[in-house]
């Protein structure tokens, strides 16, 4: 199996926290248990293994998403690819009726910067400017949060230069899914149409328990 997509998620306050990437399971979950497996790594009927965050209301109604920086060897047809992904990716959120809002932006300060790298795949993060990514290792996509207490300060999303065509629209989606404080995949056959699936890169829409997360993660008042 070829890895991917990789979420790393820290505290800021105590240090550092490892994050279990995804939680395998044998069939379909409830709505309920498929939410809590990929916002805190649950498995089913089990505790969590990493904490709840979410962005800070009132800052999920206006969060501001945009490409912060592209490398020069990173290939301008793929750069091309990214930046429709990333408008794709926007609507499909703000679609979901979730108590949460994100907005395209070209220019800092970034909520959630891209970055658009020459780094290979398994190779070090360097040169972003954003200490929270560099250093980092590098999968096709990858996914930084960082929190205090339940409430995300930031996120970064990396794209490796290796990044295959015709997976640039299904991992934009989920590093963007996975950076409002989901960051768990799921490993299983029921699961394989999921943004979540840990097996594949080839889902572009939010349908399903896959848009209910979303909506128990910022549910309206």
């Amino acid at each position: 199996m070829r890895l991917t997509r990789r979420t790393f998620l820290a505290l800021l306050v105590p240090a550092p926290l490892a994050a279990q990437e995804f939680v395998s399971v044998d069939g379909p979950l409830s709505d309920e248990d498929f939410y809590r497996l990929v916002a805190c790594a649950a498995p089913p009927g089990g505790d969590c293994a990493k904490p709840v965050v979410r962005w800070p209301d009132p800052q999920r109604l206006s969060l501001r998403v945009g490409i912060a920086g592209v490398h020069p060897a990173f290939p301008s047809y793929k750069l091309d690819l990214v930046d429709q992904a990333l408008d794709a990716a926007i609507d499909e959120i703000n679609a979901l009726g979730a108590h949460l809002w994100l907005d395209r932006h070209y220019a800092a300060p970034f909520d959630i910067p891209v970055y658009l790298l020459e780094t290979p795949e398994g190779g070090l993060i360097q040169g972003t400017g954003n200490s929270q990514i560099d250093g980092s290792a590098m999968s096709i996509g990858r996914v930084v949060i960082r929190s205090r207490g339940a409430d995300i300060q930031s996120a970064a999303i990396a794209i490796s230069r290796d990044i295959h065509r015709r997976e640039i629209a299904s991992v934009v989606l989920e590093e963007l899914v996975q950076a409002l404080g989901l960051p768990t995949d799921i490993s299983s056959g029921a699961y394989r149409r999921s943004i979540f699936s840990e097996e594949g890169n080839s889902v572009v829409y939010l349908r399903g328990q896959d848009a209910e997360a979303i909506r128990l993660h910022y549910p309206r008042a």
